[in-house]
C-alpha cells in the first residue's frame, strides 16, 4: 500500500504569541513542524508545548489534531506534505522515533536552537530539540537528506521549499479530511 511508503510532514501556524514572534522574523506562513506515519495524522509527533496552557513547558510531544494545543487554537492554519520513502526508510524512522518515545521525559525544548537559526549558527544540546530540528533529525538519522544542512538549522519553511514533498492539503487544520485528496 502507498501509505506504507510515505511519511507526512505537517506545518502549522496556531497564531500564538510565540509563533507570531517567529513569523515576524521568518516571514514564513508556518512555524511549527510535525511528523506522522499516516495520512489521518493519528500518530503525530513533534517538539512543542507539553500542556496547551503552558508555553514554557516544552519537549517531545505526541500531538493530536483534535485535542490538546491544536484544539485551543481552532483557527490554526496548516499545510500537509507527503514524502515518498522506501519501506526500509520508514522502518529506520520508526526505530529512531521509538528512541524518543521511550525516553520522552528526558527531552527538552531547544529554545536557544531557535535563536541559533536566526544567527545561522547551530545550537545543539543533548536531548534538546525544536520542532523542525526534531523532524529533520528523524529523517537525517534514517538516511533521508532533503537539504545540505544540519538538522539544527532546518526551519519549517525548509520543508515547504523541498521539491521532494508533495502537497496534500492546505487550509484550516480543523477542516482537514484525510479522505479528501487534492492530487
Amino acid at each position: 500500500m502507498a501509505d506504507d511508503r510515505s511519511v507526512f510532514i505537517l506545518l502549522t501556524n496556531t497564531g500564538t504569541l510565540f509563533t507570531r514572534m517567529i513569523k515576524g522574523y521568518t516571514r514564513a506562513p508556518y512555524n511549527h513542524a510535525s511528523i506522522s506515519f499516516n495520512r489521518e495524522l493519528s500518530e503525530l509527533y513533534s517538539f512543542g508545548r507539553k500542556s496547551p496552557n503552558n508555553p514554557l513547558n516544552g519537549g517531545f510531544v505526541k500531538e493530536d489534531i483534535k485535542t490538546g494545543t491544536f484544539s485551543k487554537y481552532p483557527n490554526t492554519t496548516c499545510v500537509l506534505y507527503e514524502l515518498k520513502v522506501s519501506e526500509r526508510e520508514v522502518e529506520k524512522m520508526k526505530r529512531v522515533l521509538h528512541i524518543f518515545i521511550r525516553s520522552r521525559n528526558k527531552y527538552l525544548y531547544n529554545i536557544l536552537g531557535v535563536v541559533g537559526i536566526a544567527l545561522k549558527e547551530p545550537v545543539e544540546f543533548s536531548n534538546s530539540y525544536f520542532c523542525s530540528q526534531f523532524v529533520a533529525e528523524i529523517l537525517d538519522r534514517s538516511g533521508i537528506k532533503l537539504w545540505n544542512k544540519l538538522p539544527a538549522l532546518v526551519t519549517p519553511d525548509d520543508f515547504r521549499q523541498s521539491d521532494r514533498l508533495q502537497l496534500i492539503y492546505e487550509g484550516k487544520l480543523s477542516d482537514y479530511d484525510p479522505e479528501c485528496r487534492e492530487d
